[in-house]
């Protein structure tokens, strides 16, 4: 998950995407005088599972198309790897995670920034399966008794593992207890079905994909949610290109309200939202894919959340950077809210 590019070569690709970029197209009638809708691309966070959903909704619903916009959607590969593709012009928008982009533009001034939240809490964590070591709710379980590291299958540089030790010190859990085994995200469910590890870093609404996979036992899932200790990090963000934001901020704010709109109705009625992911993606689990939705809804409408839907609080992002910085997740002055998000833009009340 971590991304290297030299500075030549970003240069190279933006140059290329000059032409390539939907918004450098103004015209707004078609040669019948008609509207002509905006070309826009849009990138999933991590492929086409239920949590994508409200994306296809807003597609099927025609929120896009009565916005303006003609919208391309792409399985994404994990949030740096969207903000690279969404940096380099070959996509509008897309979906990552908000505490990846912080560790990523820290590092990396990737022209990139937050237009808006999906999910106003974190949804990482560790996922295990019942009779093992780690026990529901109880992060304390971490830690073996007999001394030995608790083993935690996971992408390398992932978001569970990057945030675990902001999760361990408000937890109470020696991170030095824990090791992160590199490990495939499209085998971690098996991998945790057999045994290969006391659990995976997953989302929480990754439970009924890895219930699913264990399919000898039938096992249920336990959940230590990193939000239930770190409540300031938030979950999923909307991301656009700094010249899209710069130059066509009307633009991106009917993207985003379109897309939030796409959730309203995705977390109104999750089976229905499910139905319309299978009929853009045929070999989704309709079941499945339900189920996440349910699961996300707390994660995008917490209780006790009095904001607008995809709101940011410009505080809280600040309090986030010191945590990262207090734990040596980012280096200390590297980062300021500004680099990560644009306020000017992000839903309001």
């Amino acid at each position: 998950m971590r991304f290297r590019r030299s500075a030549v070569a970003l240069v190279a690709v933006l140059a290329l995407a000059t032409g390539m970029s939907a918004c450098n197209d103004d015209s707004k009638t078609g040669t019948n005088g008609e509207t002509k809708l905006e070309k826009v691309s849009y990138l999933t966070s991590f492929r086409t599972f239920g949590r994508e959903a409200y994306a296809y909704v807003a597609l099927d619903k025609g929120y896009f198309k009565d916005a303006g916009f003609d919208v391309t959607i792409t399985p994404g590969n994990g949030t740096v790897d969207v903000m690279k593709i969404v940096a380099g012009g070959q996509a509008d928008y897309g979906i990552g995670d908000f505490t990846a982009v912080m560790i990523t533009l820290a590092k990396q001034k990737l022209p990139v920034t937050t237009v808006g939240m999906i999910q106003q809490r974190s949804m990482a964590a560790i996922v295990a399966l019942e009779g093992g070591q780690i026990k529901d709710r109880d992060p304390k379980s971490l830690m073996k008794a007999n001394g030995e590291k608790t083993r935690i299958l996971d992408q390398p540089g992932s978001t569970n593992q990057v945030t675990f030790p902001l999760y361990a010190q408000q937890a109470g859990v020696d991170k030095n207890k824990v090791e992160f085994v590199p490990s495939p995200p499209p085998a971690l469910a098996g991998l945790l079905a057999a045994n290969k590890g006391d659990g995976i870093g997953q989302f929480v609404v990754g439970v009924p994909l890895v219930e699913a996979a264990d399919k000898e036992k039938h096992r249920k899932a336990v959940v230590l949610p990193y939000g239930d200790k770190v409540q300031d990090l938030y979950g999923n963000a909307i991301i656009a290109r700094d010249d899209l934001a710069k130059d066509h901020p009307a633009q991106v704010q009917k993207f985003t309200a379109a897309l939030l709109k796409g959730m309203d109705d995705a977390l109104a009625d999750p089976a229905a939202a499910a139905k319309i992911l299978k009929k853009y993606v045929p070999d989704t689990n309709e079941e499945v894919a339900t189920k996440e939705l349910v699961l996300m809804k707390p994660y995008v409408k917490p209780d006790g959340y009095t904001g607008v839907a995809g709101g940011v609080e410009i505080d809280r992002v600040e309090r986030v950077i010191a945590d990262l910085e207090k734990y040596n997740v980012i280096p200390k002055g590297s980062l300021k809210p500004a680099d990560v998000v644009d306020t000017d833009l992000t839903p309001k009340g």
